[in-house]
């Protein structure tokens, strides 16, 4: 399949290139503290997955390996032969999918708030997702995912910021957010782990419902040398309810020796 021209923020620089990868139904926005900060040291590069933002909508079904395969087409576009990965979520398995059919391309790898595998109820679990959205469209399932990105907390003290997401989730193309659901639905890396020989940081949300951080625990017990943090009090969206914690972590792992 001839990969999707995704929409990319590049903040140019000499620095070692960075690519981050965002959640499902978010955009390169969500990013947007993270690459204010890691711009001080690196380039980063910041994409709307297909589907998303201001990238296009190819027909369904996705794949995790399609969606790795635009990565590495926005990487050629640009001119980089190597980037570190951060992916969140959706972002952590096309992160996955990258290091294991793209390692060449790869410098470090990030993994939050991502699993390798949801068991054997993942396929049907995701499948009742998007049957959701197909009856109701995304704002069928607002409060559930709101809800999950976001602690209790978060979402009480921060209300200005989880509607602003919330208005975002509303603006992704049903059928973008379906394909990925399609993506997800087939998610099964856990096996293929231990092919992956990038030096690896795993972050998990202590109050992640949706990849909890045992998920996140059985990642780097599978690839080989990896690190494991997990972020108190964070949900999902770690890297936006937790910045200063997040950041530094990603920065101190991408700027160690």
């Amino acid at each position: 399949m001839k990969p999707a021209r995704l929409f990319a923020a590049d903040s140019g620089g000499a620095g070692d290139a960075v690519l981050l990868a965002h959640a499902i139904g978010m955009d390169h926005r969500m990013w947007d503290e993270a690459a204010a900060f890691l711009a001080r040291q690196f380039r980063v590069v910041r994409v709307d997955l297909r589907g998303h933002g201001k990238s296009p909508v190819p027909p369904r079904p996705y794949a995790l390996d399609d969606l790795a395969q635009d990565v590495v087409a926005v990487l050629d576009r640009l001119g980089i032969d190597k980037a570190h990965f951060v992916g969140l979520s959706l972002g952590g398995m096309i992160g996955q999918a990258f290091a294991l059919d793209h390692s060449d391309r790869l410098g470090r790898l990030v993994l939050a708030n991502t699993t390798s595998s949801y068991g054997p109820e993942g396929r049907s679990m995701w499948q009742a997702r998007a049957k959701a959205v197909e009856a109701g469209g995304i704002a069928a399932i607002k409060d559930m995912v709101l809800s999950r990105y976001f602690s209790d907390d978060f979402r009480e003290r921060h209300a200005a910021e989880v509607a602003e997401t919330g208005r975002r989730l509303l603006a992704t193309p049903a059928a973008g957010y379906l394909g990925c659901c399609d993506a997800i639905a087939e998610l099964d890396y856990t096996a293929e782990l231990s092919r992956i020989h990038a030096r690896t940081f795993v972050i998990a949300g202590e109050k992640d419902v949706g990849t909890p951080p045992s998920m996140s625990e059985a990642i780097a017990a599978r690839i080989p040398g990896s690190r494991l943090a997990v972020i108190a009090g964070a949900a999902h969206l770690s890297a936006v309810e937790k910045p200063s914690e997040f950041n530094a972590l990603v920065r101190d792992f991408l700027a160690s020796p």
